[in-house]
């Protein structure tokens, strides 16, 4: 069993940042890709950034430039470091990670935190 925690979301002002930040614990052999997601109230979960083993990064368009993801491997753990909040960023933001979780088998599983909001005011 393997579990993400979520920590740093909250309420920002426009143009403000916030660091979230996502450790992964249990039986971990790998992990494979690891990263963020959101969902905004009535809208449909939408990937924001995720961070390959190898290095790869992947942005949702509307980030570029603004938000940065970044791994620490020996611990785990993935960062979301997001500047120049807007408002449109407003929404509950979920770890992702696509981990090993069998020492004899290379199948991958998906895991999922239980979520952080994100409210930035105008």
């Amino acid at each position: 069993q393997v579990q993400l925690l979520e920590s740093g979301g909250g309420l920002v002002q426009e143009g403000g940042s916030l660091r979230l930040s996502c450790a992964a614990s249990g039986t971990i052999f790998g992990i494979n890709t690891m990263g963020w997601y959101r969902q905004g109230t009535g809208k449909e979960r939408e990937l924001v950034a995720v961070k390959t083993s190898g290095g790869s990064t992947k942005y949702a368009d509307s980030v570029k430039g603004r938000f940065t993801v970044d791994r620490d491997n020996a611990e785990n753990t993935v960062y979301l470091q997001m500047n120049n909040l807007k408002p449109e960023d407003t929404a509950v933001y979920s770890c992702y990670g696509l981990i090993k979780t069998r020492a004899d088998y290379d199948l991958l599983r998906e895991y999922w935190g239980q979520g952080t909001q994100v409210t930035v005011s105008s």
